[in-house]
């Protein structure tokens, strides 16, 4: 029987990778990476250099191949996204079925954590509820960008008591729910980021969270807005693509 791992490797540090995400790197014959074109290079580089760390029998084999293009102009985002998935599906399909030999282990490196808005996951299970391939396969968490940002930023992520909600930019549009007063927003193309801005808001934003090009701002976020959409600008310019997440604390409503 072939097995994949799903082993989470953090949010950029090579440090972040835990004791047991190196016991699963040493178990894998093959490491399948999935190329986001050269503006992503870096997320590429990072894998490479996890492995080489960490791993003790150098005669593990990498394969890696072009990955399938979010349709970003799509009218619906969640059929959108589910297209993508199909696609990633397959080339999944095709990786496992012929670059792994029965009884070999074969890893996907996720970034952060496969539990926290990655298709790895959901990617697999449409293989195998397809009945595509068999094959068992193990999930190994990571630290994620969550909690890096909270560690940077020197701050708890909940107030006593009180919930913390998790959503991407595009919801946050919504407002938040009843009852809730904190969020930590992921995915954001900078839409969110005005959302609350009329209101009693502290902001904790960081990007590229525990590399050597982090950037991390705090304040009151009609403060800081202007300050962190500059920054997303001029770091996306530098360096093509920008990953980051960021956490609101709102003043709780009498």
């Amino acid at each position: 029987m072939k097995t994949v791992l799903l082993i989470g490797i953090g949010a950029g540090n090579p440090d972040y990778v835990t004791m047991q995400a190196v016991k699963a790197l040493n178990e894998a014959d093959v490491f399948f990476f999935l190329d986001k074109g050269q503006e992503k290079e870096d997320l590429i580089n990072l894998r490479r250099t996890i492995c080489e760390r960490f791993i003790e029998d150098k005669s593990y084999r990498i394969v890696e191949v072009p990955g399938p293009v979010r349709d970003v102009e799509a009218p619906d985002y969640k059929s959108g996204v589910q297209a993508w998935h199909r696609d990633k599906a397959k080339i999944f399909s095709d990786l496992i079925g012929n670059e792994l030999a029965d009884g070999e282990v074969g890893a996907f490196l996720v970034w952060g954590d496969p539990s926290l808005y990655d298709s790895t996951v959901r990617v697999i299970e449409h293989i195998i509820a397809e009945g595509l391939l068999a094959f068992e396969y193990k999930i190994i968490p990571g630290i994620t960008s969550v909690q890096a940002l909270a560690a940077e930023h020197k701050i708890a992520l909940n107030p006593i008591g009180e919930p913390v909600h998790i959503t991407t930019g595009r919801r946050l549009n919504e407002g938040l729910p009843d009852g809730v007063d904190t969020a930590v927003v992921m995915l954001d193309n900078g839409s969110g980021l005005r959302a609350l801005i009329d209101e009693d808001v502290d902001i904790f934003w960081g990007a590229y969270l525990g590399t050597p090009d982090q950037v991390l701002i705090s304040g009151k976020l009609k403060e800081c807005v202007e300050a962190i959409e500059e920054a997303r600008s001029e770091e996306r310019k530098r360096k093509g693509w920008i990953m980051d997440t960021y956490l609101l604390r709102r003043k709780p409503r009498p």
